[in-house]
Parts: structure tokens; C-alpha cells; sequence
């Protein structure tokens, strides 16, 4: 029974089961067809939307056609226009040609009626003229051919009379303004060349803060003294001076290294023989890259490029050298700038010029050969740097070592005794510039007619008064050309000495 039961049971499960399933699979193909309808109406939908968009697309591109097409038709349009226009326009000027043509045509007819016109009346003129020739050749006793010759030889004459008289008047007129114009260039040059100038000495001063650090300088014994002299080769001089000790070289590199020296020592507080010979090679090798940075500021304040590395170093030396209390630098600087602008008025090269005002005096910077003149040493230095053949003629020819070949040679010449030349730009020892100014008037005074001589000017003129009695005016240009030559020979001064001769005659008479 109990079996029965279960085998009921099952059969009646089983048979919900079926049902179930039965039911699930009509709501799944009820819910499938929905979604399909939904799926198809949404697609009619897009596709709607689609179309839609598509033909405003295409309106809105058959609009713009149609502007283009419109555009276009607008410029052909335009230019039918101009080109009927151009038509017309030429049409015109063909009919003009024409109408020119013929006005032409009828101008040479007319010219050549006139020409046989002229001829006829050149030959009737021309045998009448034949006709008086010969009236006047039987008058005159003379051919033709021979009466033209002695006007030729008239006039050839004349001409040449008048030319010598104009050629002469030119020469004067072109000396005269030669003077004018080599002033003005001079002066132009002067002034629009501003430059200070320092004097050089053999001597620097070092200050320290108290007399307690000379002790420390001195070292126990004087070791620390000497073997600062020995590593810098500058002799220092501890004396009384307070607060101040003296660095004597006529090197100025040695003396700038060797001030550098101390102060970084006096600063650092550690003053023996093994650290100053530390801190000398440490400033010694800073100078000379400080020498470079000067060398290259300079060629670019000036304005100067291309120069080679070497003559850069021997730029930048230059502001530790000096000639008669003149830095060389500062001079250097001053000739080029000179050059420049004596240059740009004669309508040179300025930048050669400049170049060679520069490097004109590189030759006083090496120490290795005191044999040969500073103007050659530099023009060798030059040539070895491949330096430009009118730089290197002007170095050797600043002193008239060589022949000058260039134009800027005495350019460079004239450049470099302005420089030196200006007041206040160079120093000497009082007693050689009272000796150098006796030499100048015993000279003068050495001549027969000489009454008296005057150095004036610091020595750059010698002005010389003779007796009218004993020397004429010709003797007086003598007496002055001598005195220029036996001065160059005899006597060494910086720029150039003026000898002015003045003979005065007085006719002194009373009336009683």
C-alpha cells in the first residue's frame, strides 16, 4: 500500500514537473516573441532616423553645390568680363599702331623730300665753298692743307699753355685740400676716440690690517718671506710702512700674481712654505686663464674675430705690460679704435685696420727674444699665425723697420703716435726728459747762425731763432731738414718732434 502510494506520488511529481516545463517554454517563446516584435520596431524606427538623416545630408550638400556652382558662374562670369575688356583694350591700341603706322610712313616720305632736298643744296654749297677756297688759297699764297696745319699748330699751342696753367692750379688747390682733409681725419679721429690712460709702475702697494700679520708674512727666520720670493720672483720689501708691505718686479704679471698670492693667504690664515708654494701655482694658473678672458673680451669689445688662440693670450698680456708708463692694452685698444676710424673716413677696410691697430704692438709681449726689434718680432708672430699680409706689413713697418706695401701701414703709423703722443699718456724719469729736452737745444745751438733754441711743447717742438745777417732763407729750410735728420739719428723719443726755424729781419730807423 505504502508502495503504491509512493509510485503515485512520484508519477503525480513527475507529472508537475512535465507541466512546468511545458508552461516555462510557452512564457520563454511568449517573451522571444515580444522582444522580437520590440527589436523590429526599433530597427524600423533607426532606419527611419537614418533615411532622414541621409536626405538632409544630401541637402545640404546639393545646397552647397550649388553655391560652388554659383561662385564659379560668377567668375567665369568676371572674367568673360575682363577679358572683353582686354579685347577692346587691344583692339584700341592695334587701331592707335596703325593709325601710327601711317603717320610714320608719311613722316619718312616727307624726310627723305627733304634729305634729297639737302643734298641737292650740300652740293651746290659745297662748290661754292670750293670755288672760295681757291679764291683764297690764290689770295693767301697757301693750300688748304697747309693753312689747316698752321691752325692746328695755333691751337695745339694754346691748348697746351692753358692745360700746364690748369694742371698747376689743380696741384695747388689738391695740396691744399690734401692738408685739409688729412687734418680733418686726424682730428675726427682724435676726438671721437676717448680713452683714459694708466701709469704703469714698478711698485705695489699690499695693505694688510694690522703690523701682527708681518710677522706672520716673515714666517719664523724669514722662510715664509723667502720662499714667497722665491715662488713668485718678487722681491718684498717689510719696512717700517705701517700696515703695508711693498711687492718691487718690473714683471707686472709676477707682481699681480704674487699680490693675488697674499691676499688669499692673509685671508686664509695658513701662511707656510708648503702652502704659499700651493696657492702661487693656484693663482698663477688663474692669472693666465684670467689673461685669455681678457684677450677675448677685448677682440669682441672691438669687434675683431677669427684671431688665433695664441695672439687671444698675447692680447690679454698686454694689460700686464706697459711702454714709457703706458698701458699696452689700453694703448692698443686706442691705436685700433684710431685705425677704425681713419680708416672709415678714407673709405678703407675698417676691420684689417682695426685688426692691425690691435696686434701692432704684440711683439713687446714674449720675453724669449730681447734681440730683435718689437715691429719684426710681431710681424713674425703674425705671419706664424696666418694673419692677413696688410696686418703683418703694417706690425713690421710701425717704426720703419720695413718698407711699407699696404695703405694701412702709415695709417698704423700715424694711429700709434697719436696714442702715444697725448698729453698725460706716457711717463718718464723727470731726469731723462730734462736731458732729452738740454739735447734738443744743444743741437739747435750747435748750428753756425743759431742765436737761440727753445724745447716747448714737452719736448715735441723745437723752436730755433737765427740771425737774419748769417743765414738766408734757404739756408733756414736747410738748417731745418738737417736738425729733423741728425735729431732721428741721435736721439730716442716717444711720437714725433716738430724743428721750426724762424728767421726774423728788423729795419730799425728814427726820425729826428
Amino acid at each position: 500500500m505504502d508502495g503504491l502510494v509512493i509510485i503515485v506520488a512520484m508519477i503525480a511529481l513527475a507529472g508537475g514537473a512535465v507541466i512546468m516545463y511545458v508552461v516555462n517554454q510557452n512564457m520563454l517563446k511568449k517573451k522571444s516573441a515580444d522582444m522580437l516584435k520590440d527589436a523590429e520596431a526599433k530597427g524600423e524606427l533607426l532606419l527611419k532616423n537614418r533615411q532622414l538623416e541621409a536626405k538632409e545630408k544630401f541637402l545640404q550638400l546639393k545646397t552647397e553645390h550649388e553655391k560652388e556652382v554659383s561662385q564659379r558662374n560668377q567668375q567665369i562670369a568676371q572674367q568673360e568680363n575682363k577679358l572683353k575688356q582686354k579685347e577692346q583694350t587691344l583692339n584700341q591700341k592695334i587701331e592707335q599702331t596703325q593709325r601710327k603706322d601711317a603717320e610714320l610712313d608719311q613722316v619718312k616720305e616727307t624726310m627723305q623730300r627733304q634729305q634729297e632736298v639737302l643734298n641737292q643744296k650740300k652740293e651746290d654749297l659745297e662748290k661754292q665753298i670750293g670755288g672760295q677756297v681757291k679764291q683764297l688759297e690764290k689770295i693767301a699764297g697757301l693750300t688748304a692743307e697747309e693753312a689747316k696745319k698752321q691752325l692746328v699748330e695755333t691751337l695745339t699751342n694754346e691748348a697746351r699753355t692753358d692745360a700746364m696753367t690748369y694742371i698747376k692750379d689743380i696741384v695747388d688747390e689738391a695740396k691744399l685740400t690734401a692738408g685739409k682733409e688729412a687734418k680733418k681725419v686726424i682730428l675726427n679721429s682724435i676726438q671721437r676716440t676717448a680713452a683714459e690712460h694708466a701709469i704703469e709702475n714698478s711698485v705695489s702697494v699690499f695693505n694688510i690690517d694690522s703690523d701682527e700679520m708681518k710677522g706672520r708674512i716673515i714666517g719664523r727666520e724669514g722662510r715664509n718671506i723667502r720662499a714667497l720670493e722665491s715662488a713668485t720672483g718678487v722681491e718684498i720689501i717689510v719696512d717700517d710702512t705701517p700696515e703695508a708691505i711693498i711687492l718691487s718686479c718690473f714683471d707686472p704679471i709676477r707682481r699681480e700674481i704674487a699680490r693675488l698670492s697674499l691676499h688669499r693667504l692673509v685671508q686664509d690664515g695658513r701662511i707656510h712654505p708648503a702652502r704659499i708654494e700651493e696657492v702661487v701655482a693656484k693663482t698663477r694658473k688663474q692669472l693666465e686663464e684670467e689673461i685669455v678672458e681678457i684677450g677675448e673680451r677685448t677682440c669682441i669689445d672691438l669687434g675683431i674675430h677669427g684671431l688665433h688662440p695664441e695672439l687671444i693670450r698675447m692680447v690679454g698680456r698686454m694689460r700686464y705690460r706697459s711702454s714709457y708708463g703706458q698701458n699696452l692694452l689700453q694703448h692698443s685698444r686706442e691705436v685700433a679704435h684710431l685705425c677704425a676710424t681713419m680708416a672709415a673716413e678714407l673709405g678703407l677696410n675698417v676691420k684689417l685696420a682695426k685688426r692691425a691697430g690691435l696686434l701692432h704692438d704684440i711683439g713687446k709681449v714674449p720675453d724669449d727674444d730681447a734681440e730683435t726689434p718689437h715691429a719684426l718680432l710681431g710681424m713674425k708672430l703674425a705671419e706664424k699665425y696666418k694673419e692677413h699680409p696688410e696686418v703683418v706689413n703694417a706690425i713690421g713697418a710701425h717704426h720703419d723697420e720695413i718698407e711699407m706695401t699696404s695703405i694701412l701701414s702709415p695709417i698704423i703709423q700715424a694711429c700709434d703716435a697719436i696714442s702715444g703722443s697725448r698729453p698725460g699718456a706716457r711717463r718718464e724719469d723727470s731726469e731723462n726728459y730734462m736731458k732729452r729736452l738740454r739735447d734738443l737745444e744743444n743741437i739747435a745751438l750747435s748750428y753756425n747762425g743759431v742765436e737761440k733754441a727753445y724745447a716747448i711743447q714737452a719736448g715735441r717742438e723745437l723752436r730755433v731763432m737765427v740771425e737774419s745777417e748769417k743765414v738766408s732763407d734757404q739756408q733756414a729750410d736747410i738748417i731745418s731738414i738737417e736738425m729733423s735728420q741728425r735729431i732721428q739719428k741721435e736721439m730716442t723719443y716717444p711720437g714725433q718732434i716738430k724743428i721750426t726755424v724762424i728767421r726774423e729781419k728788423r729795419s730799425v730807423n728814427f726820425a729826428k
